[in-house]
């Protein structure tokens, strides 16, 4: 069938016009994604949190599937931070993928970001935490809104260039207040055993605090071992934070352990502090500590260099009748640190006279 002559130019002047539209509408949409708009806003962001975000090269926009942004080269350091301090984050890459609604100027939202074998740094993440101003420690006058959730892979976590986590891989649910969100988490341990995370809360902000309630928190290692919390949190601005967490602690080969976790607030001079409760049937642990140094303290415990057996930091005791760390065995351990160990009183108290013999 031979098409007619006039008929042919209109389909290709139609298809002509079309194209031109097409070609219209994709460079208009990719100027709407500037890498330097979005560039900026991340980076004034960061600042706004007492963070500094370096990228190896701008933000480079994409359209399709759905609009995005991908970063190269991520690096995240603390504003005030000398030359020579350690970043708190670096990622090899990162994705923002995003509404099309935030390309016609409404509230900027992220449908999803996606960072790829992010490196974390205890250290200086502690440091930063201790240097913020009280600006940056305030409660949002709203949780920031992610429609379909983050994704990490391939991510580590670090203190003092000793590895504590590898092959980090978290998965989140959509985050939006007054709804239930959730957390996936999977690492490895020093000596390589498997880890296991699923937390969910409903976080919401109100009356000046953000408040995560119904949380639930399933912990499980190869061994068997399994923790199960639940329970509410609240934080107010700077360390004005606390919590409240009750469940059960399965020990594989040990038994189950009654388990209370509760963060208390900065009082009477005393730091925020976490107070940690375990008991079962030949074991108590009743400690109160700042929450990094029972981490720390830990991870001197599992080291695969070899434990460092050393008194927990914090006040109370620790009554245990068998402990297993690693090659080392110990029975019979009973530990008090702090406030808990008693006062030496044979010390301090006036020495008794000598009993002389009865000249009868």
């Amino acid at each position: 069938m031979t098409i007619p002559r006039p008929l042919r130019l209109l389909l290709i002047t139609l298809a002509s016009i079309a194209g031109a539209i097409a070609l219209v509408l994709v460079v208009a949409l990719y100027l709407l994604l500037q890498p330097d708009r979005f560039t900026a806003m991340l980076k004034k962001q960061a600042d706004q949190a007492g963070l500094q975000l370096t990228l190896s090269s701008p933000a480079s926009p994409t359209l399709f599937p759905r609009p995005a942004l991908q970063l190269e080269g991520i690096t995240l350091t603390a504003s005030h931070a000398g030359p020579n301090a350690l970043p708190i984050l670096l990622a090899a890459n990162g994705r923002l993928v995003l509404p099309w609604r935030t390309l016609l100027g409404r509230q900027v939202e992220i449908s999803r970001m996606q960072i790829n074998s992010p490196r974390v740094d205890l250290g200086a993440l502690q440091a930063w935490l201790m240097d913020l101003p009280p600006q940056s420690t305030m409660v949002p006058e709203e949780i920031p809104r992610i429609v379909t959730g983050v994704r990490i892979r391939n991510g580590s976590v670090v203190q003092d260039n000793s590895e504590w986590l590898s092959d980090v891989s978290l998965d989140t649910g959509r985050l939006a207040p007054g709804q239930a969100f959730w957390v996936n988490l999977s690492a490895k341990e020093t000596d390589g055993t498997p880890l296991q995370w699923k937390l969910s809360s409903v976080p919401n902000i109100a009356d000046g605090a953000l408040k995560l309630d119904a949380i639930d928190i399933h912990v499980t290692d190869s061994s068997a071992t399994r923790l199960h919390l639940t329970g509410h949190a609240r934080w107010a601005g700077l360390a004005n934070a606390s919590m409240q967490l009750h469940g059960n602690f399965h020990l594989a080969d040990e038994g189950d352990y009654d388990a209370t976790v509760l963060l208390m607030p900065p009082a009477q001079g005393k730091p925020l502090l976490l107070h940690l409760k375990l008991l079962g049937a030949d074991n108590h642990i009743d400690l109160q500590l700042p929450p990094l140094a029972l981490v720390q303290w830990w991870n001197q415990l599992t080291s695969p260099q070899g434990p460092k057996l050393s008194t927990p930091p914090g006040n109370g005791q620790i009554d245990m009748a068998k402990l297993d760390v690693g090659k080392v065995h110990i029975e019979g351990l009973s530990v008090q640190t702090g406030d808990a160990v008693p006062a030496a009183s044979e010390s301090t108290a006036t020495p008794p006279k000598p009993v002389e013999p009865n000249p009868q």
